[in-house]
């Protein structure tokens, strides 16, 4: 591949929602444009986009992936994006990087959830987009249907560029408003006709829409306009591009990314008139960048692929700035110094060598050894450090346990890798329930996510449920003696303590006041009292769970000049807390989240209902406009483990929620019965 000026190059996301056909409207672009002599496709597994094994095996897009193309002498960066929402972080990643958006949807009166996910984003990250109408072809299309939901949605700014030519099975090509011809035939065999018979008067209707949309694009365009003048096509396509670029035009193409009807429309209308980097330049809080090959260096890691065998490999996206092979640069994050060693242009699971790489352009870096996702390579001249994608905190969670010993000793090594080339996994150890978590964006997410650890890293692990973190604590105040006394024929044990047990605030841990007065207890043996407090705090009382949020004052005490040891008072200080437990009103706290739930209006009756059923106490509804509702409430964390998949299919898929820890609360009298229960079974089982 040649070399291109920064406004020669253009970076898309394909997106939208999974089973739009994506990644076939992908594999058609590559062929169209000749960068490769055989079609791919999806079901066949041989797509240039989706070659991962899992990917190949699932039949779905599990991570972003960059598909360089060259046409009519520019440059597209084709980022073909996972549509299934559990995947959401790859559409952050790219959205990052891109100018714009072509969100692909089916020719269907009802837009999917992942349609208007992408839309969503493309709004956070003010990203010009347009749409392409695909499936027209299939027998139930209902081009007219998804064209007036999507002017009900979104308003004019929605604009037809493109109509069909026929209907369904009869489906041969478009008719583009800006010229007035019609495409048809695919790939590379397009033929031009004349508009037909029975389509200009809807097609001059629909170009004197389009016009009306580029002259608002441009004040000199909208002179003429209001004057009565028609725009000429240079004119009408100048103004799409300024109403694109600032959001107000979203233009829709029509086609088949299984026929590849309509694909070299698009790939014409992404040179002239989707934004290349030179016209977007990027703001951030307190940094803005111009796309100029001769300005300061800034390369964002935007995303990371960990390999056993190849390593790292780190993309970069150049918002400015230009860099060469073996050149040293700065990681302004970790201010380590990284040298450009394996520098080049990833072709989906192929690369082609790079000696320089200019502002505009994505590529990637092999085995940089500190870098990862959200760093930013600059000079130390320069120091530009732009902020990192904020992604979405996991949502869901469950519990893993390595097969083997072997297993355990790679376990560490291998969620490390997955962590960072996607920042929406998670990793850690939960003391409390002494389980390994990971947690993600949904049960497929962590599906994949564990045949990764599996074919990547050679670790094996079993799914279990992730336990609830209950704590125990006490309502109540009491007193009890803790003595400890063995005699063995030497020398003997002896300890004895007198302690006061009351409950503090949620939150303030152990509170452990010595009020030992006249040398009841030597001040050397006071510490021994504690440990042994606190080793008994680890070990529960009821349920086995840790115990929280107590005061312990130790007031008296007795002690042998031969028998007493710190291991005696440390085994009376244990004794002691128990002993006070048992008639201080013992409990057991279950964690509470508070949420925030983001659904459809029509949604909200049954989403209510729903956490009202898992003991959730509803806080306020409010509304978020555009047919949405905000719902919060605090709800148990126990009735919350598969809530982000009884959300999805409540609302399919349009519901949205985030959950925080918020405080401990009693856990009702029944549940604590059964809890307490389980855990004498477990202890008899044990012992037996």
């Amino acid at each position: 591949m040649k070399s291109y000026r920064t406004d020669q190059i253009r970076n898309v996301a394909i997106v939208g929602h999974g089973g739009a056909g994506k990644t076939m409207l992908v594999e058609h672009m590559i062929y169209t444009a000749g960068a490769t002599e055989r079609l791919g496709s999806v079901d066949g597994g041989n797509s240039q986009s989706d070659f991962d094994p899992l990917e190949i095996r699932r039949k779905i897009s599990l991570s972003a992936t960059v598909l360089p193309i060259e046409w009519h002498d520019h440059k597209i960066n084709l980022i073909d994006v996972p549509g299934f929402p559990d995947f959401i972080g790859e559409l952050h990643a790219a959205a990052s990087v891109a100018e714009a958006m072509i969100i692909v949807c089916e020719a269907k009166r009802d837009l999917d959830v992942g349609f208007e996910l992408a839309w969503e984003v493309a709004e956070k990250y003010g990203l010009a987009r347009c749409i392409f109408v695909n499936k027209l072809e299939k027998d139930n299309a209902d081009y007219e249907g998804l064209m007036e939901t999507l002017r009900e949605r979104y308003g004019r700014k929605v604009v037809n560029v493109q109509i069909p030519i026929g209907h369904q099975a009869a489906f041969s090509g478009v008719l583009d408003l800006l010229n007035m011809k019609v495409y048809k035939g695919k790939d590379r065999g397009v033929e031009i006709e004349d508009v037909p018979k029975g389509y200009q008067e809807a097609a001059e209707a629909l170009r004197e829409q389009m016009m009306d949309s580029a002259a608002e694009g441009d004040d000199e365009l909208a002179m003429k306009y209001l004057e009565g003048e028609a725009l000429t096509e240079e004119e009408i396509e100048h103004g799409l591009l300024v109403g694109v670029e600032t959001g107000r035009v979203v233009p829709v193409l029509m086609g088949s990314a299984l026929s590849g009807i309509g694909v070299a429309t698009l790939l014409d209308r992404v040179i002239h008139e989707l934004p290349g980097p030179h016209e977007m330049p990027r703001k951030w809080e307190d940094l803005e960048l111009a796309c100029d090959a001769e300005g300061p260096l800034a390369a964002y890691v935007w995303k990371t692929s960990a390999d056993p065998y190849v390593g790292r490999i780190n993309y970069l996206r150049m918002f400015s700035g230009s860099i060469t092979v073996d050149q040293h640069v700065l990681n302004t994050h970790s201010e380590k110094d990284e040298r450009l060693h394996n520098l080049f242009y990833p072709h989906g699971k192929g690369q082609e060598p790079a000696t320089k790489v200019v502002a505009g352009d994505l590529c990637a870096v092999a085995k940089l050894q500190h870098t990862h996702t959200g760093d930013t390579l600059s000079t130390a001249k320069d120091r530009i450090k732009i902020p990192p994608v904020e992604f979405p905190e996991p949502i869901y969670r469950v519990a893993i346990h390595p097969n083997t010993k072997a297993d355990e000793d790679k376990l560490g090594e291998a969620v490390t890798r997955i962590q960072e080339e996607d920042p929406t996994f998670r990793y850690r150890r939960d003391a409390v329930v002494k389980q390994e978590i990971i947690e993600g964006m949904g049960d497929i997410h962590l599906e994949t996510a564990i045949e990764k650890m599996r074919a990547k890293f050679g670790v094996n692990v079993t799914i279990e449920d992730a336990k609830v973190p209950y704590v125990e604590t006490v309502n109540g105040k009491a007193k009890a003696q803790g003595r400890h006394k063995r005699q063995t024929g030497g020398k003997g044990q002896f300890g004895d303590c007198h302690i006061e047990l009351e409950p503090l605030a949620r939150g303030e841990g152990l509170l452990f006041e010595n009020k030992v007065v006249g040398g009841a207890i030597p001040k050397n043996f006071i510490p021994a009292i504690e440990k042994g407090i606190r080793e008994e705090m680890e070990r529960g009382y009821q349920a086995g769970y840790p115990i929280v949020d107590i005061k312990v004052t130790v007031y008296d005490g007795s002690y042998h000049d031969v028998d007493s040891s710190e291991q005696a008072f440390k085994i009376a200080g244990a004794i002691a807390l128990r002993a006070a437990m048992e008639k201080a009103n013992p409990t057991i706290l279950e964690p509470v989240l508070d949420l925030e739930v983001e659904v459809p209006d029509d949604n909200v009756g049954d989403v209510v209902g729903d956490l009202s059923g898992r003991r959730g106490r509803p806080l306020g509804v409010e509304s978020l406009g555009a047919g949405k509702s905000l719902v919060r409430a605090q709800v148990p964390m126990a009735t919350m483990m598969r809530y982000a998949l009884d959300l999805r299919s409540i609302t399919k898929g349009r519901g949205r929620f985030r959950a925080k820890f918020s405080t401990y609360e009693d856990l009702p009298f029944n549940e604590q019965a059964h809890l307490i229960e389980d855990y004498k079974k477990r202890r008899a089982e044990n012992e037996g």
